[in-house]
């Protein structure tokens, strides 16, 4: 099959995140890795009552619940619906807080994450080699877009896509078919023109095969494939094997 583009998920495909990045933080006897200390502190200007193992607890609840709703039908939780559900378990009426509330928090949290995401050095260039043949573009779960963006662009990948689809402006997370089929639509290509390639066997390749996308599954770990799964077109445990794929020289 000869593709005219190839789709990219975002975190641990194009880019790495590393969690053990995530600043230190000591509450209640342990230590963990989280942006919630960064968080509590530029919180602090607007609940100054608020002490850092309630905010820790809420900021922890509003992730399980977000996730919980997720999981339900993978309908995106964004971002700043998280931080209204956090103010709430604080039992802080959203509305009373000044905007400048909800966007320190936002600015805060994507600086953090930022720092522990790490682009391979071989995948700009990569990139810039499909670039020549094939059309590129990026289909990500993430519950704040401009996180992606600003990752994407200090990689110096974002000249290297033409399009680039988030959860958060979707609505909708993979697997479900409408975030694939935005990407498909932006580009004007059917399905089977497209490669998607993934590091999730369960969303990525099963989203991608449920729009009849064929699909190549970056298993850098050499994991076994989830029960039940039916296996990927490829599978690969670094992107430079997409040139193999593509037959590129």
């Amino acid at each position: 099959m000869s593709y005219r583009a190839v789709l990219f998920d975002l975190f641990d495909t194009l880019v790495l995140f590393h969690r053990d990045r995530l600043p230190e933080l000591q509450v209640g006897g342990r230590t963990i890795r989280s942006t919630a200390g960064h968080l509590h502190e530029a919180f602090r200007p607007f609940a100054p009552s608020v002490e850092l193992p309630a905010f820790v607890e809420a900021l922890f609840w509003s992730w399980q619940e977000a996730e919980r709703i997720r999981g339900e039908d993978h309908r995106e939780v964004a971002a700043p619906q998280r931080f209204e559900m956090l103010f709430r378990r604080l039992g802080i009426e959203p509305d009373l807080l000044p905007p400048a509330a909800r966007e320190v928090l936002l600015s805060t949290h994507m600086r953090e994450l930022s720092r522990a995401v790490e682009c391979p050095p071989h995948h700009p260039a990569l990139l810039a080699e499909l670039r020549e043949t094939l059309r590129l573009g990026v289909v990500s779960n993430f519950d704040y877009a401009p996180t992606c963006h600003a990752i994407l662009e200090r990689e110096g990948l974002t000249p290297l896509l033409e399009v680039v689809v988030i959860s958060d402006e979707v609505g909708w997370r993979k697997p479900k078919p409408l975030i694939f089929e935005t990407a498909l639509t932006r580009l004007g290509l059917r399905p089977a023109e497209a490669l998607f390639v993934g590091d999730r066997a369960d969303i990525d390749v099963v989203g991608a095969r449920g729009v009849g996308m064929p699909s190549a599954w970056i298993n850098r770990e050499a994991a076994g494939l989830p029960e039940g799964l039916a296996p990927p077109d490829f599978e690969i445990r670094d992107l430079k094997e997409l040139r193999t794929i593509l037959s590129i020289r």
